[in-house]
């Protein structure tokens, strides 16, 4: 606010100085050639009416105008605001006869001799210039209120859009835990009976992979080393159920650890190669994650040798469309996922930004999350 009224009192100092001038050329006689303390007295005095007169239009006409306008219509608005602008300069010009008479520059008997020789230009200028000052503010105001509506609106739709997004991103996330804890417990409750010490073990496993997992229940996105160490607690629990028939190895590249991932991604991932490579097969399988940074990226891939599947058929909330999802929510298009599926190698990658960056919402690369 305070900024604007020392930008509005900057724009009438400034046509005060060119009413100033224009009134020593135009009306008082004076050319180049006149001296040049003879120019500056008239320029003196013609800014000291300005002066005067401005401030009673700057003061008066933002609380006159609006009430005009709504008063009048056009062309009345306009004449009756150049009727009161006319007012307000003879006002003026008596203030500024007043002060050169208190500072002695003009003889007391003289007053009504200046009153009737300024006030043909006192009107003239006043109303030009009032005018166009009150059209000018008139078409800023309008203006400035033009772009705080479209600043709000557009403040207001992006925030709709970030908390659709973030409701999308958490009912997403919502179904994706479960099938990790749903899958262990079944693996526990497989072993009560004939491995009772397994399935012991299997428990307190789970109870301490439960805290790593759920401690950052709030962040959307987990470094890979994070990630990995939940990876790697899966596997463990899943290998006292399956032993030898679960063989793995986790390898993290150098220059990846820092890597942002989808919390849970990677681990949801290696599940279906439990559930489609080992739990499946009496023979088990193999299963491979690794972590390689090339040209700023980080390309994750998680492998196995089971029977493989179609790579098109993707269901809707389940594994791999779930992921999907969750990557287009949190990296926009700075993310991808490939998939390649054959039998004896089932493939996926994930191809994310190497740099811990801010992920993203789908409106733009601009907006931000925050959960």
């Amino acid at each position: 606010m305070k900024t604007a009224t020392w930008a509005y009192w900057r724009r009438i100092l400034v046509g005060n100085i060119l009413a100033s001038v224009a009134v020593v050329f135009a009306f008082s006689g004076a050319t180049l050639g006149t001296p040049l303390l003879a120019l500056l007295r008239v320029f003196g005095i013609s800014f000291l009416f300005s002066c005067c007169i401005a401030a009673l239009l700057g003061t008066a006409m933002p609380w006159l105008a609006p009430r005009i306008w709504c008063r009048f219509v056009f062309p009345l608005n306009w004449i009756a605001s150049a009727v009161m602008m006319a007012m307000l300069g003879m006002v003026g010009s008596v203030a500024a006869i007043a002060l050169l008479i208190a500072t002695g520059l003009v003889e007391p008997s003289l007053f009504r001799q200046w009153f009737h020789g300024s006030a043909r230009v006192t009107i003239a200028v006043t109303i030009t210039i009032g005018l166009f000052i009150t059209a000018y503010e008139q078409m800023r105001q309008r203006l400035d209120a033009a772009t705080l509506a479209l600043r709000t609106k557009e403040r207001d739709e992006a925030e709709a859009r970030r908390l659709a997004a973030e409701a999308q991103l958490a009912s997403i996330e919502s179904r994706v835990q479960p099938h990790f804890l749903f899958n262990t417990l079944n693996s526990i409750a497989a072993l009560v009976h004939d491995d009772p010490a397994g399935a012991e073990r299997m428990t307190g496993q789970l109870a301490s992979l439960l805290r790593s997992a759920l401690d950052n229940t709030a962040t959307p996105l987990v470094t890979l080393d994070e990630e990995l160490r939940i990876v790697r607690a899966y596997l463990d629990i899943e290998r006292v159920r399956f032993g030898d028939r679960l063989r793995y190895d986790v390898r993290l590249g150098e220059g990846t650890a820092s890597a942002s991932v989808p919390r849970m991604a990677l681990q949801t991932l290696v599940e279906n190669s439990v559930k489609f490579a080992v739990a499946s097969r009496r023979e088990g399988g193999t299963i491979g994650v690794t972590a390689a940074a090339l040209d700023g990226r980080v390309l994750v891939t998680i492998e196995d040798d089971g029977p493989g599947f179609d790579a098109a058929t993707r269901l809707e909330g389940h594994g791999l469309a779930l992921l999907e999802a969750r990557l287009a929510m949190l990296f926009g298009d700075r993310a991808t996922m490939r998939v390649e599926s054959r039998p004896g190698r089932t493939a996926v990658t994930l191809d994310v930004p190497g740099s811990d960056l801010d992920f993203l919402s789908p409106a733009g690369p601009n907006e931000k999350i925050k959960i």
